[in-house]
């Protein structure tokens, strides 16, 4: 198979080699490990007869190959957690149990889940607008005063860190100036301006810290654009420097940033532990440091799986942008 669907078959077929990877190391890393597994699955408060039953149910016994098939039929298709044995009808994949709560682990992830998409899909449209606008306006105003402020502002964005930055806006907006609420996380089913009007602190603190890296990569990329040879062509052609700058050389210049835009948007969805500890929101990010705190290894498991999932997606979404913005990308 050639051509564009040729292209979307063969990065569907890495995506799931790429996950299948991952949850290689993964249950190496944590269930392969020297030490009693049992012991650390169940927790510290298990009773012997509970240790036993946690390794029964992890097929400790069994040979290596064989345990990691009965994690990866977990992950699939759901286990009985009372025989340990993989079931067919499981509504929806397990990923295990939390011993210390009683509690499935994915149960634990989706209720945490939309906080953390809230979070990184709102601070991603601020931090594209405005680390893409300053790098163009950047390149565009190259040696004049408003490339040097806006390098400068970048500079300091990229240097402060978000707790700083989200402490700054919660004392001057929300404390002295009394513009926004304290956030407080509302579902956006349940009032949309509320969900949006109390996130807007949080998408700030998280945007402007990401918008520095790609102000800094769309304004590098820019000027390498429109230092080829095609773009002095259309400027010979009498092309207008707006047309230019926001036709063609922004196209050819957004390449790096989608992948940029794809490794950060993965990585934000388990890691703005910063951003959700220091504004109360009950995310993924804080979920997992609580389940490291208290060493609830099912749950951290599953967090890391499910954040390498929307790493591995992100990065494959972002190929196929790279696609649909070069053609070439297809025939690679």
């Amino acid at each position: 198979m050639t051509g564009f669907g040729g292209f979307l078959l063969r990065r569907t077929i890495g995506t799931l080699a790429t996950l299948l990877a991952i949850s290689v190391i993964v249950y190496v890393v944590f269930y392969v490990t020297p030490g009693n597994v049992a012991q650390i699955t169940c927790g510290p408060r298990c009773s012997p007869e509970q240790v036993h039953q946690v390794a029964l149910q992890l097929h400790l016994d069994d040979p290596l190959y064989v345990r990691y098939w009965h994690f990866l039929q977990g992950l699939v298709v759901g286990q009985d957690y009372s025989t340990g044995t993989s079931v067919e009808h499981c509504s929806a994949p397990c990923l295990g149990l939390s011993y210390q709560t009683d509690q499935q682990v994915l149960g634990i992830i989706l209720t945490r889940l939309p906080v953390s998409l809230s979070l990184v899909f709102g601070a991603m449209v601020l931090w594209l607008v405005l680390g893409v606008g300053t790098g163009v306006l950047s390149a565009w105003r190259r040696g004049r005063l408003t490339e040097r402020v806006l390098t400068a502002l970048t500079l300091a964005g990229w240097a402060t860190p978000v707790f700083v930055i989200g402490l700054v806006l919660m004392i001057v907006v929300c404390g002295e100036l009394q513009l926004l609420p304290f956030p407080q996380y509302v579902k956006l089913t349940d009032d949309p301006e509320q969900w949006a009007w109390n996130l807007l602190l949080p998408w700030l603190s998280l945007a402007l810290i990401e918008a520095a890296s790609f102000a800094r990569l769309t304004r590098a990329s820019m000027l390498e654009t429109l230092a080829e040879d095609h773009i002095r062509t259309f400027r010979a052609y009498g092309v207008g420097e707006g047309a230019i700058v926001g036709r063609h050389a922004l196209r050819g210049a957004l390449a790096p940033v989608i992948a940029l835009n794809a490794n950060n948007f993965g990585s934000a969805v388990g890691g703005a532990v910063l951003t959700e500890t220091l504004f109360g929101l009950p995310g993924l990010g804080q979920e997992l440091v609580h389940a490291v705190s208290v060493v609830d290894l099912p749950v951290v498991v599953g967090m890391v799986l499910v954040i390498g999932f929307f790493v591995v997606l992100a990065n494959a979404v972002a190929d196929v942008l790279y696609a649909v913005a070069d053609r070439r990308v297809v025939l690679t």
